[in-house]
């Protein structure tokens, strides 16, 4: 019998979790865990800056890879310069350097703070030779789709957690390589993750997307369960004009992956263009990615060390995480007529956790 997966939204769940439908508390962005084995937890910063460059900064209790370890703190930081200069760095902390809020986001790794209250937040972070210190107030009010977990198995006691906190905000702060510091503004993001059981035992993949074009700002992902949920499809969708959520029920999505290839690095299949269909009677939107370039193609197992590397290639530890740039074009029509389109650059991801499914397409693509 093919288990459930799905999000949680009854009367119930939401007295459970102690929410509200309505409101997001300050405390949902606190530490939901307590980084025993088994769980995990991420707070979720990216910016698009208005010298050309791309900004990602990640405070992890410990890699995704790996939730079965204790308390491993992580600092995930990518920059994206517009000189062509990368900057990907993945940097491990002792245990002790980690500490937590539970009333609201305050996360400190070895003098790096992410730290905020749902409307103005602080990110300072001094790793692999990269310094940021920026600020992020927000523009839209946080979010969650309904109570935002996840739930999976026949006991519905397997959890992943998503508030999408700030899901649009101004930027404004600087970023130091080399030794030479640039003040910068732009656009930025935050979201904050968390959950009881190993991703890779419940999800199979999902793209994940998030971006602003003209009045409109957009959070889309297409999550696909493990095989053993039967590859459920969780979709989720939230489309704000000028600040005001206009259409977020995930139920009338219908997504595309088009133009599939097979990364030459990771092995995984990827779409070029992917499309969310937001249709509601009369009126609708239609929500495109269409990649450019990718910003990180990496498989978990070369991200790893040691042992871990060794022990993860000995279970087929088979996992990759993609992250793209490109245009995202959103369409407002009515009565079947586009009365609006913008496009503006977005990022977006592909995380793959399982093996590549062989109904796939296999055309051999880029190696980014």
């Amino acid at each position: 019998m093919t288990q459930q997966a799905g999000i949680a939204r009854t009367d119930a769940d939401y007295r459970r979790i102690g929410i509200r439908p309505d409101v997001v508390a300050e405390w949902e962005d606190g530490a939901r865990t307590d980084g025993r084995r088994g769980t995990y937890e991420w707070w979720y910063f990216d910016a698009h800056l208005d010298d050309g460059a791309t900004l990602v900064v990640i405070f992890m209790t410990k890699d995704l890879s790996t939730p079965g370890k204790p308390l491993s703190p992580v600092i995930r930081l990518n920059l994206d310069l517009p000189d062509g200069r990368r900057y990907n760095v993945i940097q491990d902390f002792p245990a002790a350097s980690f500490s937590a809020r539970t009333d609201r986001a305050d996360v400190r790794i070895a003098g790096n703070v992410f730290s905020g209250d749902l409307a103005h937040y602080e990110i300072r972070a001094d790793v692999g030779g990269v310094r940021v210190d920026v600020a992020l107030d927000a523009e839209i009010r946080p979010w969650r789709p309904h109570t935002g977990h996840l739930l999976f198995g026949e006991k519905r006691d397997l959890e992943f957690s998503w508030l999408p906190a700030v899901p649009q905000g101004t930027v404004r702060g600087s970023y130091e390589v080399a030794g030479v510091r640039t003040e910068v503004g732009g656009v930025g993001y935050h979201d904050h993750n968390w959950g009881n059981v190993g991703m890779m035992s419940i999800i199979h993949d999902w793209y994940w997307a998030r971006g602003q074009a003209g009045p409109y700002s957009v959070i889309a992902s297409y999550i696909t369960a493990h095989k053993k949920y039967g590859y459920e499809p969780i979709p989720i969708f939230m489309l704000a004009r000028d600040g005001r959520v206009v259409a977020d029920d995930a139920s009338r999505v219908r997504f595309e992956a088009l133009d599939t290839y097979l990364d030459g690095k990771t092995g995984k299949p990827v779409a070029r263009t992917t499309r969310y269909h937001y249709d509601d009677g009369d009126d609708g939107y239609v929500v495109t990615f269409t990649k450019h370039r990718d910003l990180v193609a990496n498989t978990f197992v070369e991200q790893m060390k040691g042992w871990r590397k060794a022990a993860a290639r000995l279970i087929r530890v088979d996992g990759a995480y993609l992250r793209f740039t490109g245009d995202l074009t959103i369409e407002h029509r009515k009565h079947g007529e586009t009365v609006e389109t913008f496009t503006e650059e977005a990022i977006w991801e592909l995380m793959y956790f399982g093996h590549a499914r062989t109904e796939t397409p296999r055309r051999p693509g880029p190696a980014n």
